[in-house]
């Protein structure tokens, strides 16, 4: 069944964009290249009774995907060994890629060699394609995976070819209706014809196409019969994949390319509304149960790459890497004890069994103290230390994580400071021992503007400004919306130097505070000023350091009029405000 909307919308969030950025950018073709003799990788057996072989023995695929750089292999294919994998799969092959198969057959793995085609990771990766009409792309591509797949044919580190990843998914962000229906099945032909045309170049090893849901199954068994097996990315929902198979009567066997911890789009909003992601020991019992499901599912499943061995240090990473930063969580050693290796020696991390928000997570006061509470143990005794950090993800969209001071308050209670950007927040807490070990735990915060003493005085007041945007994302964003005690909606102007906006208070007043409540786009320099005929302005105060969030200003004015008159954008965008608070 096709997710709704909103699910595929969230999607974006951690493994697709992992599977985006490591799709090779496709170069200049070489010329092939002399190698060692390939393995010979067969589909063997019947329906329902199916196996892999690499040069005439079983294989079952024990694997992860790979996220480091193809450079340095040689750094991180023996710790893969180690723990018992033998298979890695990627996204995307071109010239880059030749270190990363040597690196992979010298450590005894083999390489699912990935293709990229747009709209691939679901919510549409590199635009869109029409799969009916463009000739162009599809011929260049006809051209270049073949290519890539004839000079790296013979590398012993070559295990089957990948073409495409999502893209019957992705392609519901380009069309709809029946037009929708036409391009899958034109995308799932286009598949077909790259098979066909690898397979006359390469006998000896296996092609596949990924796709996220069982449901892109049907457009295969109809349009793409020259695959020797389907490749499917399932998270919490790989355990259904075996009823899918079974259902849908298909008669070949199947790989699964991404699976592990529920992610982001099959997990309940928390009390701010947003994905309550897992807890570390769930993640690592989600790699246990995907892979007995995938070995459930006997002589049909031939095995998976779990996702996802990679590094990356951000929001994705912290949901779903096996190592962010290099740092070792418990899915590390869950995939380690599933996949065989040896954990007889292993320091394992510490485990946090409780984090908590001091009073209300609900409505934090932006700018002011925070306390956390936190509860952790390491298995092995060692002494844990702590780290906190943030990421503004679900109020601009930018994942990197910033490691916050804290003051360490003894019995696990750490003080930090809350962000001065009212939204909600994700804070998390990494308990470290010293051998390369992390525990992760997170949670959400709302941060909201601190109280204000006294009445404000522009609320519902009429309001001008030099601009506003009358459409663009969620505007229109007149003036009056910085007025109208709506922290959700906001004034935007024009993306130019410079813009004003004023409250006209209905009578001369007295004031003595101001607060601006900025959106991303804020004012890097702004005066504020009055007026008694709205003509002539006296300036009360300047400010030239602005960096946005909340902006508190202890003024004393007399005016009919308040008038916010900015001088420098601290982006390239307008100026934007939610909140223009006079207060008395």
């Amino acid at each position: 069944m096709r997710p709704p909307p909103r699910t595929r919308a969230r999607r974006l969030a951690a493994p697709l964009t992992a599977g985006a950025l490591a799709a090779c950018t496709l170069t200049a073709l070489p010329a092939a290249q002399a190698h060692a003799a390939g393995s010979v990788v067969k589909v063997t057996g019947t329906q329902g009774a199916w196996q892999l072989t690499v040069d005439g023995q079983p294989y079952r695929i024990k694997g992860l995907t790979w996220g480091p750089s193809p450079a340095d292999a040689d750094r991180y294919l023996a710790d893969l060994r180690s723990m018992g994998v033998n298979t890695i799969r990627t996204w995307g092959t071109d010239a880059g890629s030749k270190p990363l198969f040597d690196s992979a057959a010298a450590h005894g793995i083999k390489v699912i060699a990935g293709f990229w085609l747009q709209p691939g990771g679901g919510p549409g990766s590199g635009g869109c394609v029409d799969y009916v009409t463009d000739t162009a792309y599809k011929n260049r591509m006809l051209d270049e995976f073949p290519a890539w797949v004839r000079t790296y044919k013979d590398n012993p580190g070559v295990l089957m070819w990948d073409v495409g990843n999502e893209s019957v998914l992705g392609l519901q962000n380009c069309y709809s209706g029946t037009e929708l229906e036409r391009q899958r099945d034109a995308y799932t032909t286009f598949v077909n014809d790259i098979t066909k045309k690898i397979h006359a170049i390469d006998p000896s090893h296996p092609v596949t196409s990924t796709d996220a849901w069982a449901g892109a199954w049907p457009y295969f068994k109809r349009n793409a019969p020259d695959l020797d097996l389907y490749a499917v990315n399932a998270y919490d929902a790989v355990c259904g994949l075996k009823s899918a198979w079974e259902q849908g009567g298909y008669t070949k066997p199947y790989i699964v390319t991404e699976t592990g911890p529920a992610g982001e789009w099959e997990v309940p909003d928390d009390a701010n509304g947003v994905p309550l992601e897992p807890s570390d020991r769930a993640k690592a019992d989600g790699y246990t149960r995907a892979w007995g499901c995938v070995t459930g599912h006997q002589g049909v499943a031939l095995g998976a790459t779990m996702f996802h061995y990679g590094t990356e240090y951000d929001f994705g990473g912290i949901w779903f890497n096996l190592l962010p930063a290099g740092e070792r969580r418990l899915s590390y050693y869950a995939v380690k004890r599933a996949y065989g290796g040896d954990t007889t020696h292993d320091n394992t991390p510490p485990v946090i069994t409780d984090l908590t928000v001091e009073g209300d997570a609900g409505a934090v006061p932006a700018g002011r103290d925070l306390i956390l509470s936190v509860r952790a143990a390491d298995p092995d005794g060692d002494p844990v230390g702590y780290e906190v950090l943030d990421s503004s993800a679900y109020i601009d969209q930018n994942r990197n994580l910033t490691s916050l001071p804290f003051t360490d308050l003894g019995g696990g209670r750490l003080k930090v400071t809350a962000p001065d950007r009212t939204g909600v927040w994700k804070l998390y807490v990494k308990a470290k021992d010293g051998h390369g070990n992390v525990g992760v735990e997170t949670r959400s915060v709302r941060v909201v503007p601190p109280p204000v003493n006294g009445t404000d005085l522009a609320r519902g007041k009429p309001a001008t400004a030099s601009s506003f945007q009358p459409g663009y994302g969620d505007c229109p964003c007149p003036a009056a919306n910085a007025v109208d005690g709506d922290p959700g909606t906001r004034w935007a102007s024009d993306w130019s130097d410079p813009q004003w906006i004023r409250v006209d208070l209905g009578t001369r007043t007295a004031f003595r505070h101001v607060r601006l409540l900025w959106e991303a786009s804020y004012a890097k320099a702004y005066s504020v000023q009055t007026s008694d005929d709205g003509q002539t302005w006296q300036t009360v105060r300047t400010v030239t350091d602005g960096n946005g969030g909340i902006d508190d200003l202890d003024v004393s004015g007399t005016g009919r009029y308040v008038r916010i008159n900015g001088t420098t954008r601290g982006t390239g965008w307008g100026y934007s405000l939610y909140e223009l608070g006079v207060y008395g």
